[in-house]
């Protein structure tokens, strides 16, 4: 690659707010190192646009570190673009060509509704944790230090890796269903591992598929994609876990 940089061809999902049609619109730009990230060549156009006088893009974003997930957008028709195992933060455009054209959108799926450009509104997943994605804890004075508590290895290892999911939302952007079965999964497994998250168990699992069910997620049939794009590695076995735990509550329900 040539010391000038990179010249792109950029087509971005523009919508003004969640009421309003969206279209695509094309922006060029030049001279961009390979070395930058994703989200840096992003505020290089809209320094750009604003130097132009237009509106700049609107996308999410944080931590910038793939850790808080905000950084969710479909790039080239993958979920966080072509790299796997990370976040859009995290993706540097050296995964790119000169002369690339690269499409930009925000996650597809009825209970992510766009409210303006790039940014989705994934306040649906959040109503999905806060139904049942925690445990009662006694603060009395008189709670049981964890430690002392005996839990498998394998248990905690695979209740650690449930909990590495990061909400982002791409295995929801990803599936053809927008299912949100990983997420949910993980979020019921990393508990349903643990001896502190058996008193709710049951209450967990109906609370949380019933939310999500309510907010419009699709169902799971299975496919693996979600698995494929998650960047934090959720494994499909969390699914399997949930639904053993939704036929434990209901066959309980009728004892």
């Amino acid at each position: 690659m040539s010391d000038k940089g990179m010249n792109l061809t950029l087509k971005i999902w523009r919508q003004k707010d969640s009421k309003s049609k969206g279209k695509m619109e094309t922006y060029k730009l030049s001279d961009i190192s390979e070395h930058m990230s994703f989200l840096e060549m992003l505020d290089v156009l809209n320094e750009q646009l604003i130097n132009e006088g237009q509106e700049p893009v609107a996308f999410d974003h944080d931590c910038r570190e793939g850790i808080c997930g905000m950084c969710s957008l479909y790039i080239n028709g993958e979920a966080h673009g072509p790299d796997r195992g990370i976040t859009t933060c995290q993706l540097h455009m050296r995964m790119f060509n000169d002369g690339d054209t690269i499409v930009i959108e925000p996650w597809r799926a009825a209970a992510f509704p766009v409210t303006k450009d790039l940014i989705v509104d994934r306040s649906a997943m959040d109503r999905i944790q806060q139904a049942g994605g925690f445990i009662s804890v006694n603060t009395s004075g008189n709670t049981q230090d964890a430690n002392a508590i005996p839990i498998n290895k394998s248990d905690a290892d695979k209740s650690f890796d449930a909990a590495a999911c990061i909400g982002c939302g791409a295995c929801v952007a990803t599936c053809k269903n927008a299912s949100a079965m990983l997420f949910v999964s993980a979020k019921i497994s990393q508990f349903a591992l643990l001896p502190q998250g058996q008193v709710e168990a049951k209450e967990r699992v109906d609370n949380m598929v019933k939310q999500m069910d309510l907010e419009g997620f699709g169902n799971c049939t299975n496919t693996g994609a979600c698995e494929a794009e998650c960047p934090k590695g959720i494994s499909l076995e969390n699914i399997a876990r949930m639904n053993r735990e939704f036929i434990k509550s209901a066959v309980l329900k009728d004892k």
